[in-house]
């Protein structure tokens, strides 16, 4: 169904389309107090913490994107707040042990030493969703922004929304699973969006069903606007200077994305058109689009991470980089320095590449992009549907389609040439 000045998520209207205030707000960054989050002898211990760190600040695009890519919801608790009530899921049912196995991360930087120390000793109860709420007050869960309230002496999260670091955002694990230092630009593979929108009482049963259906790391963003399911991989938001289109088809540049997803998907307060889709979408004020050059100048300083060291056999490599041009007839398309073709204007029909065509035929250019090869180690599965296991199905997959006929000494290196890009 066409999207006319509002999208239908499973046939629920989730989107408030009126023009009335969205709030513009930063995080809240309060300290630490007692809710039932931890043991006695904890409480004092954070509340002798002090308030927790600022928010990012500093002149220029760079301090003002990460901002944004870290923290602005864009007005979004419209969606997760008002219509979908996860405010009330998180602090009833949402406890940091089931967070994790969502796969939501927590950014260790954002948690007083104190409060560490405590987690280190078994102090900090985390079984409780009240925990959960005391880590969003610390603004530790990356890409949830919430507002925390003391309600009749209790902790109460009245707010909630998310923020692009939901999806383009993990953790080093260096200090645990899931704790570590922010990974900005990193997909977060382990993230589980649809179980998480079918928490939300307010999603109808057949949509719900749907939502549950894609598994970690996999998210449709066209699902709330024609009602179809193709999932696909979260892509990474690292490694995006240069490269002229950044979406699996091609649709648009890194803004077009941006906007489309804060709004059309996110749940933004702001305005996106789009007339090939028929989407118009008018909200006043518009927390995205002045937003929109700060977050892409933030992402273009994002670069790819290299491999870890002593992961590629560099003579292998070596080899692979020759059958990579040559024989695997890779660079054809995959042109190097961004290893892609897209900015020749090239785009190709599924059945090119033999990829499946049921996403492209859901979208403005029915094609696919040729994806930028860039820290391939780092983000299994491949493909826009994730049905690359590994970079050996990978191979395996063009050696079959475009009857190559490489050995499998050649397949192997060709594996480490494509680790080390």
């Amino acid at each position: 169904m066409p999207a006319d000045t509002d999208a239908r998520e499973g046939g629920y209207d989730v989107f408030q389309r009126s023009q009335g205030d969205g709030p513009d707000r930063r995080p809240h960054r309060t300290a630490l107090v007692a809710g039932g989050v931890v043991l006695g002898a904890l409480i004092c211990l954070v509340l002798a913490a002090g308030p927790p760190r600022p928010l990012t600040a500093g002149e220029g695009p760079v301090p003002t994107g990460q901002e944004i890519f870290r923290f602005d919801t864009f007005g979004d608790e419209q969606l997760w707040t008002d219509k979908l009530g996860m405010h009330q899921v998180i602090e009833s049912s949402l406890d940091p042990q089931s967070a994790l196995a969502l796969g939501l991360k927590i950014d260790v930087d954002a948690l007083p030493a104190e409060l560490i120390a405590a987690i280190q000793l078994g102090l900090v109860d985390l079984t409780d969703p009240a925990t959960t709420v005391e880590l969003i007050r610390l603004n530790a869960v990356v890409g949830v922004v919430g507002t925390v309230e003391q309600v009749e002496g209790r902790s109460r999260l009245t707010k909630v929304g998310i923020t692009c670091a939901l999806c383009h955002s993990t953790v080093d694990d260096s200090f645990a699973p899931s704790f570590g230092r922010r990974l900005d630009g990193w997909p977060n593979l382990h993230l589980d969006p649809g179980k998480i929108i079918a928490a939300s009482p307010a999603i109808p049963d057949g949509a719900r069903d749907v939502y549950r259906s894609w598994g970690p790391g996999k998210y449709d963003p066209r699902f709330n606007i024609d009602g179809l399911s193709t999932p696909l991989v979260i892509p990474p938001a690292y490694g995006l200077a240069g490269v002229k289109k950044e979406t699996y088809t091609g649709e648009g540049p890194i803004s077009y994305w941006n906007s489309y997803v804060a709004v059309t998907q996110m749940g933004g307060h702001g305005s996106f058109r789009d007339r090939r889709l028929q989407i118009n979408i008018v909200q006043a004020p518009d927390l995205v689009t002045p937003k929109l050059p700060d977050l892409r100048d933030y992402q273009l300083t994002l670069e790819a991470p290299p491999p870890p060291a002593g992961t590629v056999d560099p003579t292998a490599a070596a080899r692979g980089k020759i059958v990579f041009n040559k024989q695997g007839t890779c660079a054809r398309c995959h042109i190097p320095p961004h290893y892609t073709d897209v900015n020749l204007g090239r785009l190709h029909a599924p059945a090119q590449t033999g990829m499946d065509k049921a996403y492209a035929l859901r979208t403005t250019t029915k094609k696919y992009r040729t994806t930028p090869l860039r820290a391939l180690w780092q983000h299994p599965p491949y493909f826009h549907d994730g049905s690359a296991a590994t970079l050996l199905d990978v191979v395996e997959h063009y050696d079959e389609h475009l009857k190559l006929g490489l050995t499998d000494q050649q397949k192997q290196d060709l594996v480490e040439f494509l680790k080390s890009l």
